[in-house]
C-alpha cells in the first residue's frame, strides 16, 4: 500500500504530538531495569553473569574480551579489516580537527584569563553486538575517546555463542584499552558501579536498546553519561528538483533499523510528495528486511508530508528537531542556514545518511527525541573538562575591587569582601 501523503497545515494535535514528543519508551522497563542495576552494584560479576544467562542466553567464560578482539583483527579478511581502517582513519580525522587549544590572555591591564582542556581519565563505551555486526559503533564511539586523550576506554558489547568477528576486530582497531563480553541494562551498571571485572568509568556513551537507556537514566548522577537515545530518525527536506528516488531511499534504509525508527519526507511539491510516497512503497517490498521498514513506516510518526511553502518545511523541520536530516534541494545551503537544530545534516542528492554512519568521519552517535534541540552528538568535546584559569594584578585587583566589595556585600557575604580587602589594604597601615 503506497503511503499517504498528508499536508502539514491540516496536522492536528494527536499528529502533532506523534511527531514532535517522541520518547525512547524506557518507562515501560524502568523497573525491571532498576533492580538490574541495584543488583550488579551490590554483587558484581555473580549479578552479570546471572543476567547475560539469562536474557542473552550465554554462559560467559571470561568476562574480559580484549585479546579476543586482537585475534579478531588479524583473521577477517583484508576487505574488511581496509573498509574498517579506512572508516576510522576517517572519523580520527575530523575528530582530530575539533580538538581545542589551551588559551590564556590578558585582556586588559592586571586581568589575565584564560581556559584549558582535559580528557576524562575512565571512559565506558557501550557497543551493540552479539551475534549482529556493529563496527561502526564500535569507532564512533572509541575513537572519538581516544583523539580526546582518555587515559582508559572500556568498551562492552552483548554476547553470542558466535559472536561477530567483524564487530570485535572494529573495537581494536578504534583503540579500546579493555574490552567486556557483557550487554544490556546489566553492562550498564557494571560500568558506572565496577565490579571484580569491568572497571568503573567517569562517562558512560553509546546507544542501545530500552533497556540500555533505561539504565543510563538510572544511573546518571552516579556516572555521567552522553544522552537517552531512542529509535533512529530522519527527515528529508525535498524540493521540486529532487529525485523521488533518492528520497525514498533514505527513508527506507533509516526504517531499516528498527520498527519504530520514525521517517518523514517533507516537501512544498505535491508532485514529488505523491511520487515519493510511490517509490516508497516499491522500495520497501525489495528489502530484506520488509517487515522492520513496513512498521517504521506505519509509525505515527513517519509519513510524507506536503508544506505550503519551503518556510512551513522549514518551521516542521526545526520544531522536529531530528537525528539526521538530509536536504535534496537546488538551495540546500540556504535552506541549511535557516535550521538551528538538527543531529547532523547531509547535503545534496550524493550525501546519503549512511554515509555518515559509517565513513565520512562525521560521528553516528545523535541526539533523538527532539535532543538536537539542545545539544549535539558524541563529539571530542565529549570525553574533555576545561578550567578557567585567572591571574590579577596588584593593579587588576584594585580595578574590580569596589564592584566586588559591592556585590558581595549586597548578597550578606562578608568575608567575600573581606578577602578583597585585606589584599588591597595599605602596607604600612591598614593591615
Amino acid at each position: 500500500m503506497t503511503m499517504d501523503v498528508a499536508a502539514v497545515a491540516d496536522l492536528g494535535p494527536d499528529d502533532r504530538a506523534a511527531f514532535f514528543e517522541r520518547d525512547a519508551g524506557i518507562e515501560s522497563v524502568r523497573g525491571d531495569v532498576e533492580e538490574i542495576v541495584e543488583r550488579v552494584r551490590k554483587e558484581g560479576d555473580v549479578a552479570v553473569r546471572e543476567f547475560t544467562s539469562d536474557f542473552d542466553g550465554v554462559e560467559v567464560g571470561n568476562i574480559e574480551i580484549t585479546d579476543e578482539c586482537e585475534r579478531a583483527y588479524d583473521e577477517i579478511d583484508d576487505e574488511t579489516r581496509d573498509a574498517i581502517e579506512t572508516a576510522a582513519a576517517n572519523v580520527r580525522e575530523f575528530h582530530e580537527a575539533q580538538l581545542p587549544e589551551d588559551w590564556q590572555r590578558e585582556f586588559d591591564t592586571g586581568r589575565e584569563l584564560g581556559r584549558r582542556f582535559r580528557p576524562l581519565e575512565r571512559v565506558g563505551v557501550y557497543v551493540p553486538g552479539g551475534s549482529a555486526a556493529y563496527p561502526s559503533s564500535a569507532i564512533m564511539g572509541v575513537v572519538p575517546a581516544v583523539v580526546a586523550g582518555v587515559d582508559h576506554v572500556s568498551v562492552v558489547t552483548p554476547p553470542a555463542d558466535d559472536p561477530s568477528p567483524v564487530t570485535l576486530a572494529a573495537i581494536h582497531a578504534a583503540g579500546a584499552d579493555a574490552v567486556f563480553s557483557v550487554g544490556g541494562a546489566q553492562a550498564i551498571a557494571g560500568l558506572a558501579y565496577g565490579t571484580e571485572t569491568i572497571t568503573r568509568v567517569q562517562k558512560i556513551v553509546g546507544p542501545g536498546n530500552k533497556w540500555v537507556t533505561a539504565a543510563k537514566a538510572i544511573v546518571r548522577g552516579d556516572v555521567e553519561i552522553d544522552f537517552l537515545a531512542g529509535p533512529s530518525e530522519v527527515v528529508v527536506i525535498a524540493d521540486e528538483t529532487a529525485d523521488p528516488e533518492i528520497v525514498a531511499a533514505e527513508l527506507v534504509a533509516q526504517a531499516e533499523h528498527d520498527p519504530n525508527a520514525s521517517v518523514v519526507a517533507v516537501t512544498d511539491d505535491e508532485a514529488t510528495a505523491d511520487a515519493v510516497a510511490a517509490a516508497v512503497d516499491e522500495q520497501a517490498g525489495k528489502r530484506e528486511r520488509e517487515d522492520v521498514i513496513r512498521a517504521a513506516l506505519e509509525n505515527d510518526a513517519s509519513g510524507v508530508l506536503r508544506a505550503r511553502s519551503m518556510s512551513e518545511a522549514i518551521l516542521f523541520t526545526e520544531e522536529y528537531a531530528p537525528e539526521h536530516l538530509s536536504i535534496v534541494a537546488e538551495d540546500d545551503d540556504s535552506l541549511l542556514a535557516r535550521i538551528d537544530s538538527a543531529g547532523s545534516v547531509f547535503l545534496g542528492s550524493n550525501t546519503p545518511v549512511a554515509a555518515g554512519d559509517y565513513a565520512s568521519g562525521t560521528n553516528h552517535v545523535l541526539p533523538t527525541n527532539g535532543g538536537a534541540r539542545v545539544t549535539g552528538g558524541l563529539s571530542v568535546e565529549t570525553f574533555l573538562r576545561s578550567t578557567t584559569v585567572q591571574r590579577l594584578s596588584r593593579h587588576g585587583l584594585a580595578e574590580l575591587g569596589e564592584t566586588i566589595t559591592t556585590l558581595a556585600e549586597a548578597e550578606g557575604l562578608e568575608a567575600h569582601a573581606e578577602s578583597v580587602r585585606i589584599r588591597l589594604a595599605d602596607d604600612e597601615g591598614e593591615r
